[in-house]
């Protein structure tokens, strides 16, 4: 439960600031009334990524066992990469976010002729990348986990997201986004190499991959993961009593790299050039 929690609050909170931002900058310019633009963009992004996400439940579950096992080791690597590319590209935006989105505004009021189509467009692409990302992760989450707390936590998170987002549009809340994406970022690392081991074991189970299978250490008499703190480690972080050198590799080889990235200081690009280039 705390994983999905966790993870759709992060997801939720990018596009409430999104649609914060562009709603109350809007309403700063005394463009209030194209408002509804806004959240016809928003529905028909979440439109997409629930028909999307039950569109991928549905084929799956027709799958016999062994393409099951595929289809769940599959849609497990494209959630380590999204997941992946979102941490790193936060990291990035979270700085000039409220500028590049006021800035791409701006222009398309400029630009475009019926400025309803464009405004209707930005919301939803912004909306909608959040949207499908998160349909990957869960997805790769409700395969891995059973019973009705993953989906529990995802909703929560979710609903937390949209209060935090009302919260910062009504100008009661003053989030420091570089911390916060840097510390949810750290923990998202650590969700998606526990993913990334659970999809090579996947693919093991599938029949994909037979190779380094020689179980590295046992820890079930230790921490069984029948118990409330081993429940926890294995929703949060993936953890296996008893991993194979392959998912052993796999774990301590996408945290290596990761996190090297993620701690190596970056030269940041300034938006007002970005935008500026850009028109």
């Amino acid at each position: 439960m705390l994983v999905p929690f966790l993870i759709m609050l992060r997801e939720g909170l990018e596009a409430a600031l999104v649609v914060g931002i562009i709603a109350s900058y809007l309403r700063q310019t005394g463009r209030g009334a194209w408002m509804p633009a806004v959240w016809i963009g928003v529905f028909l992004a979440v439109s997409l990524a629930l028909l999307v996400g039950a569109g991928l439940q549905l084929v799956s579950a027709e799958f016999p066992q062994r393409q099951q096992e595929m289809f769940e080791a599959l849609i497990g690597f494209l959630a380590v990469g999204v997941l992946t590319w979102m941490v790193f590209w936060m990291r990035r935006a979270a700085q000039g976010m409220r500028q590049e989105l006021t800035g791409a505004l701006d222009g398309a009021f400029a630009r475009a002729h019926n400025h309803t189509y464009a405004l209707i467009a930005m919301v939803f692409l912004a909306v909608a990348r959040e949207g499908l990302e998160s349909v990957f992760f869960l997805l790769a989450v409700f395969q891995q986990s059973h019973g009705s707390a993953a989906p529990l936590g995802a909703l929560l998170g979710v609903l937390c997201a949209a209060l935090v987002g009302w919260a910062f549009y009504r100008g009661s809340l003053r989030l420091n986004l570089k911390h916060f994406f840097r510390v949810t970022g750290l923990f998202i690392l650590l969700v998606a190499a526990g993913l990334f081991a659970g999809s090579v074991r996947a693919l093991h189970e599938a029949g994909w991959w037979n190779h380094a299978q020689q179980v590295m250490f046992d820890l079930s008499t230790w921490l069984p993961l029948d118990t409330p703190l081993g429940s926890v480690f294995a929703g949060v972080l993936g953890y296996q009593p008893t991993p194979t050198l392959s998912e052993l590799v796999a774990y301590v080889a996408y945290l290596l790299i990761t996190l090297v990235l993620f701690f190596r200081p970056t030269a940041t690009v300034p938006v007002t050039a970005r935008v500026g280039s850009a028109g």
